[in-house]
């Protein structure tokens, strides 16, 4: 599984797996611990996790939500350090911390506690979706090793 793999639905709290596309919309599976089934129609707004960004103010304008969840968990471990109802001043500072680069004017602490909520969600139901895929691993390079002749 991977963010191509999850959605939000507009209206509708927590994160949803998507399981594949029917005649009228797409069909989803609630991540929570009822696992209800949902079809979701074309009326409804459907956004993929992979598609969903986090403004900042670098050349490129955002940062992927799929790399700022990974930067927490290579951080934190699933420990945010935070209270079990935080201010707004401490969700400002704790995204700050995880992305310095963080636009603050169009970041909203609705936002960041979305994002708190989800991060939590996926590290519990698919923890593997926080790792870093091969691609995205630095390339190590392989000492060679010399032999006595």
């Amino acid at each position: 599984m991977n963010f191509k793999d999850l959605a939000t639905v507009a209206g509708k709290s927590g994160l949803f797996k998507v399981l594949k596309p029917s005649r009228t919309g797409v069909i989803l599976e609630s991540m929570d611990a009822k696992k209800t089934k949902l079809v979701a129609g074309m009326s409804q707004r459907v956004s993929i996790l992979s598609d969903i960004s986090i403004y900042t103010l670098t050349e490129e304008g955002a940062e992927p939500l799929e790399s700022v969840m990974q930067k927490m968990e290579a951080e934190f471990q699933g420990d945010l350090g935070l209270d079990a109802n935080p201010d707004d001043t401490e969700l400002r500072a704790f995204m700050k911390h995880v992305l310095p680069e963080v636009d603050e004017a169009r970041v909203y602490t609705s936002d960041i506690k979305k994002l708190i909520n989800w991060y939590k969600l996926i590290r519990e139901e698919a923890p593997e979706v926080l790792q870093k895929t091969e691609e995205e691993k630095p390339i190590e390079t392989k000492s060679e090793e010399k032999s006595d002749n």
